[in-house]
């Protein structure tokens, strides 16, 4: 555990910064992080992974036990958040800016987002005016946030319900060809009319057109709920 420094003076490096986000995403349904989902997600090996999450809990960061899992503490989910919201906003810059694809900006944004000072990033979050999502629909959380809007599956919802599309960058790019021609796609907003059961297929207004989406294509887009999300039909 690290003494005789405050939490907020750590610089934690590009892979840890990596790390934390990952734990972050992982730890939202569930209490712990695997050390091999989090290898995975990562695209390195175990070993590696262990090494950082030790690095992380002697840090204070996060709560690690040999091969059970890692969990963030307040501090480190702060890191993992604030690391979460310069990619958002990175990815933001490059899309807008520079005109590159969203999904495309998501690739390039890791490559140079952990070198920017806090005052280049807050310049351009400016710049941009201030926007509420990055390219993918995913919420760009409040600066020192604790906690990231919920962002759940599409399936999730329920007749009658409203969301905002957003589409993870892992989204398999077939996947992500299909939906838009449907015009599922980022920040558009769509409503549930009909949910079959057993796993069904949704059925959805999608811009005043009616669109089907089955179970397995549905889990993959996430939403953001909209105030209205349960508005009916006069």
């Amino acid at each position: 555990m690290v003494t005789g420094v405050e939490f907020r003076d750590l610089k934690p490096s590009k892979p840890e910064r990596e790390a934390l986000k990952a734990i972050y995403r992982a730890t939202r349904d569930r209490d712990e992080a695997q050390t091999g989902a989090l290898a995975e997600a990562l695209g390195l090996t175990p070993g590696t992974v262990t090494a950082t999450l030790k690095r992380l809990a002697d840090e204070g960061l996060l709560d690690y036990r040999p091969y059970r899992g890692a969990r963030l503490t307040a501090h480190g989910g702060r890191i993992a958040i604030a690391a979460i919201r310069r990619h958002r906003i990175v990815e933001r810059f490059l899309a807008d800016m520079l005109g590159y694809a969203w999904n495309e900006a998501d690739r390039l944004a890791v490559t140079f987002e952990h070198d920017l000072p806090d005052e280049v990033e807050d310049r351009m979050f400016a710049a941009l005016n201030r926007p509420a999502a990055c390219p993918h629909g995913l919420p760009i959380p409040a600066k020192e946030a604790a906690e990231i809007p919920e962002t759940p599956p599409l399936y999730d919802l329920e007749p009658g319900d409203r969301g905002v599309v957003a589409v993870p960058g892992s989204t398999e790019p077939e996947v992500v060809n299909f939906l838009d021609t449907l015009g599922i796609r980022p920040g558009v907003t769509i409503q549930v009319r009909e949910k079959h059961p057993f796993d069904g297929p949704l059925v959805l207004d999608v811009g005043g057109q009616t669109r089907t989406l089955g179970h397995r294509v549905a889990q993959q887009v996430l939403v953001q709920a909209t105030d209205n999300s349960k508005e009916t039909d006069t």
